[in-house]
């Protein structure tokens, strides 16, 4: 079974080895390891992608012992499998101000062409708190006044609520480095509306506007903490402007229909399992 163990907090020496003799010991095979250490904040990071034994021992006991190392060197450990539960994925959406997206993967997993389970609506902003209530989701708005997001909370609701996958359906904040790693290995997905690499930044359909561009899309890509999107896309939506058509008209075609469109396709590839993300990089899974 594939388990991913992530492990972050202050840096400080001999944190990396206690996880990996734990898992070498208890007989799994490690396909992946990635450590990062940030000195300008003192942060250690760390990905391990196994293969794990569970005809010997259980996630369960996996992860109660991940715990008691991470309670020792004062590390946040988490031990997550995509097929430890037989049940649907837990996902969380979180959301700023546009509705489009956010609606789109709930019909999509309400009418059965997404595969799993909204289990809680998260915002800066209190503007898709009705779409939640709609469908009949927990909402919590994490944002103060002017929209800033109380980033640790977006944590302990992510644990809190057992989610598999973050959605970022046009959520307009970025997500620190430390909560990029505390769920690394392909459990962020990110709504960009612009093409990427090209396009990147808060302006896309500005930006492309700007280049007399007439084909605009949308990226669906996993989240990675060094924001670099070229090897982590996992769909592109794409529509054709006639020339002389407004910037307004550009950003209402892509806004209502192209970018929700390409959010859920991107998440059905995720959650049907088709692709996976590994060493940063996106690939294509067989099952």
């Amino acid at each position: 079974m594939q388990v991913i163990i992530t492990a972050v907090g202050p840096d400080n020496r001999g944190l990396a080895d206690p996880i990996v003799h734990y898992v070498t010991g208890a007989g799994a095979n490690i396909h992946e390891i990635q450590m990062y250490d940030r000195d300008r904040e003192h942060l250690f990071a760390m990905i391990v992608r196994t293969e794990w034994p569970v005809e010997t021992e259980s996630v369960a006991t996996l992860r109660e012992r991940m715990r008691a190392i991470g309670e020792h060197k004062n590390l946040s450990i988490r031990v997550w499998s995509p097929d430890e539960h037989q049940r649907p994925a837990r996902l969380a959406i979180l959301t700023t101000f546009r509705p489009e997206t956010p609606l789109a993967v709930l019909r999509g997993l309400r009418d059965g062409r997404l595969e799993g389970t909204p289990a809680v609506m998260i915002g800066n902003r209190d503007a898709c708190r009705g779409v939640a209530e709609q469908f009949g989701i927990d909402w919590h708005n994490v944002g103060d006044a002017a929209g800033n997001p109380n980033d640790e909370r977006i944590v302990e609701l992510i644990d809190e609520y057992e989610v598999d996958y973050v959605v970022l359906a046009r959520y307009m904040r970025l997500v620190p480095p430390s909560t990029c790693w505390r769920f690394a290995g392909g459990r962020i997905i990110n709504l960009h509306h612009g093409l990427l690499p090209p396009f990147p930044g808060f302006r896309p359909y500005d930006d492309a506007f700007q280049h007399h561009m007439l084909t605009y899309g949308a990226t669906a890509h996993f989240i990675v903490p060094e924001l670099d999107a070229g090897n982590q896309i996992i769909h592109q939506g794409t529509f054709t402007a006639r020339p002389g058509t407004s910037l307004e008209e550009i950003k209402r075609q892509g806004e209502t229909d192209n970018e929700p469109n390409t959010l859920v396709e991107g998440l059905r590839r995720v959650l049907d399992r088709e692709v996976e993300l590994r060493f940063h990089r996106i690939v294509r899974t067989e099952r």
